[in-house]
């Protein structure tokens, strides 16, 4: 049974910074893709930032220069460092894997950004 555990939200201000970590477990195909998504108060998940097993990295552009997605292979982690949020930065972040089987969620982490 694959279980994703979030953790690391919280509250900050906004230029400050938070480091989100998943932890990945009964994950059996080694090629997937380890994601973060997040949802706005309001407004519809959306994507910020994916990470294949090769290591190749994307960023939404929302994000790109102060958001940073990491993965360990070895330990099924996937991190999200968080640098000069702002407050539309706000919301529930979801990790997410994804291989040829299905998408696996986990349960989400709040963060907030104040202004």
């Amino acid at each position: 049974q694959v279980q994703l555990v979030e953790s690391g939200g919280g509250l900050v201000q906004a230029g400050g910074s938070l480091r989100l970590s998943c932890a990945a477990s009964g994950i059996t195909e080694r090629d997937n893709t380890m994601g973060w998504y997040r949802q706005a108060p309001g407004k519809q998940r959306e994507w910020i930032a994916v990470i294949g097993s090769g290591g190749r990295a994307q960023h939404a552009d929302s994000v790109k220069g102060r958001f940073t997605i990491s993965r360990d292979n070895v330990k099924n982690t996937v991190n999200l460092q968080m640098n000069n949020l702002k407050p539309e930065d706000t919301g529930v972040y979801y990790c997410n894997v994804r291989d040829f089987r299905a998408d696996y969620w986990g349960q989400g982490t709040q963060v907030t950004v104040s202004s």
